[in-house]
């Protein structure tokens, strides 16, 4: 039988699972954090359905950069990133949630 699990979700995160273990780390303190896990933190984030925000890794998104992880807003579908290894969290914070489009 199908139930409902409610979540206090208001958006979701996808952040490529390949890229973070191609990176082995590459964000946080030192640059050996995975980048979802270095997020929730810099979010202040609780543990799963109970967080705000999910930031959740997924399989291959299907873009490979070399030296970066490709990251997109669920509620932004059309905007995905490419966010290079040791880059600030809090620029990748900015860019996640900015509600126009970036520029070219």
């Amino acid at each position: 039988m199908i139930r409902l699990v409610r979540a206090n979700w208001a958006d979701a995160v996808l952040v490529c699972g390949k890229c973070s273990k191609k990176l082995d780390g590459g964000f946080g303190k030192g640059g050996r954090t995975p980048l979802a896990k270095a997020l929730r933190k810099e979010l202040g984030l609780k543990k799963g359905r109970k967080a705000t925000l999910g930031v959740v890794e997924t399989k291959c998104l299907g873009v490979c950069p070399k030296n970066a992880v490709v990251v997109m807003d669920a509620a932004q579908p059309d905007r995905w990133l490419v966010v290079p290894a040791r880059t600030d969290l809090s620029a990748v914070e900015t860019m996640l949630f900015r509600s126009s489009a970036p520029s070219d």
